[in-house]
């Protein structure tokens, strides 16, 4: 299928649905072979068929919890043995965390924030980096967010995940960018309107949110192989 990342092999995470699935979709319509990668096999399910219609193929899907690194390490194994490479790496899938002020956040709720939106990441460059060196351009693409910017009260569970997303990605950035092809950035969406969002702030009205397949572009700018940013934080812009 003709497409900007035509040719190309792409995991995303948090496929089933939000922006992981605006993601998942998107590159699929652009030509990209999708391993989608959520918690709820229904959610993949219906994905599925939604690619199925867009690009007459199916997603490669995978039901996990990405807080089982041992399963994650297992997916990239099977990504070695029927590719042999991966070429894109779109770690979408993240977590609220509990609202409430710092001493007051029970440590479940902590341990799941830092488990999901940092910890999955990184057992995700540790089993996935081989395979991204493997491509002639591997892109890794990480999504943070706005609290990263300021100083949010009851936010410090997400807040501080997010912070350390940040350093971890950039870090990785630098360490690979003169031995290898491979690119890494984030990427903060805004506000988007998503399930997330309405759990942190109720009160709002949706309807004024961008949908998130409205903010895919920047997604595919940093995917393709002709992208050579790295290091960079990248805000999204709304689609016309």
């Amino acid at each position: 299928m003709a497409g900007r990342l035509a040719g190309r092999i792409a995991l995303v995470t948090g496929a089933s649905r939000g922006i992981g699935r605006a993601v998942a979709l998107r590159y699929a319509a652009e030509g990209a072979t999708v391993v989608a990668l959520a918690r709820t096999q229904g959610g993949l399910e219906e994905l599925d068929d939604e690619i199925r219609k867009i690009s007459g193929q199916n997603a490669v899907l995978v039901p996990i919890d990405l807080r089982d690194g041992d399963k994650i390490d297992q997916v990239g194994a099977a990504l070695f043995e029927r590719f042999k490479r991966l070429d894109i790496l779109a770690g979408i899938a993240g977590t609220l965390g509990m609202l409430a002020p710092v001493g007051h956040i029970g440590l479940k709720e902590w341990d799941e924030a830092i488990a999901t939106n940092l910890t999955a990441n990184w057992r995700l460059i540790r089993a996935m980096d081989p395979l991204l060196r493997m491509s002639e351009a591997g892109r890794a693409l990480f999504v943070t967010s706005g609290v990263t910017q300021g100083v949010f009260p009851f936010f410090a569970a997400y807040g501080a995940s997010k912070v350390a997303l940040e350093q971890m990605v950039r870090i990785y950035a630098e360490e690979i960018k003169d031995i290898t092809q491979v690119k890494a950035n984030l990427i903060d969406p805004g506000v988007v309107r998503t399930r997330m969002r309405a759990t942190a702030f109720p009160g709002e009205d949706p309807m004024r949110h961008p949908a998130p397949e409205e903010i895919t572009d920047v997604f595919v700018d940093l995917a393709e192989a002709s992208c050579q940013r790295t290091g960079d934080l990248v805000r999204a812009q709304v689609r016309d």
